[in-house]
């Protein structure tokens, strides 16, 4: 899930919310959009991939 910010910037927060906050965890901030949407990519490849 991304969100712009007050700043013009990106941030790329977690597709659950934490039950313990119920808030969404801060996976990263971006200057754009695409970089965000890059690494959202990444972050799903490595939920089933990596190590």
């Amino acid at each position: 899930m991304i969100r712009k910010l007050k700043s013009g910037q990106y941030r790329l927060y977690s597709r659950k919310k934490n039950p313990r906050t119920g808030r969404r965890r801060n996976l990263g901030t971006f200057p754009t959009r695409e970089a965000a949407l890059k690494h959202e990519r990444a972050v799903q490849y490595f939920k089933r991939h990596g190590k």
